[in-house]
């Protein structure tokens, strides 16, 4: 059959020597070529983050706003942390 390993990853290389090396070069080969047509159809990407949408919605008003800007190194928001706080914490981030 042979697999064309140029165009595999580090790690799918690694399996498939893995595999060849504990049940043989035809069987590994055979067991990998499966498993990697499964792994594709089960690759739809990362699922997207709730939390980044819902803070990507609340900004897309300030989209075409020229006067909002975020600075080149932007801020940091954290849930506000102590006795008797609620909220968020904002915090801008500086150049070290």
């Amino acid at each position: 059959m042979g697999i064309d390993e140029g165009k595999l990853t580090k790690g799918q290389i690694r399996k498939l020597n893995a595999l060849r090396k504990s049940v043989g070069d035809e069987l590994g080969e055979e067991v990998f070529g499966k498993w990697l047509v499964q792994a594709s159809k089960g690759a739809a990407g990362p699922k997207p983050d709730p939390v980044a949408a819902k803070i990507d919605e609340a900004l897309a008003g300030f989209e075409n706003d020229r006067s909002f800007r975020l600075g080149n190194y932007g801020y940091t928001i954290r849930r506000a942390r102590g006795q008797g706080v609620s909220g968020f914490t904002i915090t801008k981030n500086e150049k070290r």
